[in-house]
């Protein structure tokens, strides 16, 4: 299948033979979805954590004797039903990892690029190259490519400080390396902006 390709001012710079396995299929939804759902989750840290009665400072000494004051018994200030006390059954550290096979997450990644394909949100650019490091510069080359003001995903090949350093300040501008883009890489913006050899990286990786 045939692709447009663009410079970085903005004109046509010719055509490109696509893979159809990756980049023209039929997008799978439920696949998509359950590769996203499985990213998200791993994400996640599993970090939260709260103290129970062991953990808690104090509560060594028994805070009243045991008979005689009319008072409930009590061993410790910091049993959970006293103020300060710990926490029972509280949240602790565990870990959300989910696997999915490879071949449910290469299929995601199919769908979302045949998505984007179809819907003219990718847009596929001769060479991305900067001459400095200024974010100005790279705003510039926004507006030549008429993305301005939208969610980009930028797929490279390699790593170019120029373009690290030019795109860094931008909140809606996120560069990824080819190789390792997820699903949730390319569906977390409203256009991908892609380079003729990372078009090729991606060929490689997901073609059947």
């Amino acid at each position: 299948m045939k692709l447009n390709v663009v410079k970085i001012d903005g004109s046509k710079a010719g055509d490109l033979t696509a893979e159809k396995s990756v980049f023209g299929i039929a997008p799978n939804a439920a696949v998509v979805r359950q590769a996203i759902l499985a990213e998200l989750t791993n994400m996640r840290q599993g970090t939260h954590a709260t103290k129970n009665r062991a953990m808690v400072n104090g509560g060594g000494r028994k805070p009243w004797k045991q008979k005689g004051r009319g008072a409930a018994r009590a061993g410790t200030t910091r049993s959970p039903i006293w103020r300060g006390g710990g926490v029972v059954f509280g949240p602790e550290p565990h870990g959300y990892s989910k696997k999915i096979p490879k071949k449910v997450g290469k299929l995601a990644r199919r769908s979302l690029l045949s998505s984007k394909v179809a819907d003219g949100s990718l847009l596929i650019i001769d060479e991305l190259k900067m001459e400095s490091h200024k974010t100005s510069e790279f705003v510039t080359i926004l507006k030549n490519l008429g993305l301005d003001g939208k969610k980009i995903t930028i797929l490279v090949t390699g790593s170019d400080l120029n373009l690290d350093r030019a795109t860094r300040n931008l909140k809606n501008v996120y560069l990824v390396e080819a190789s390792k883009a997820s699903a949730y890489d390319l569906i977390d913006c409203e256009i991908i902006l892609i380079d003729k050899a990372s078009i090729a990286v991606l060929t490689d990786i997901l073609k059947q």
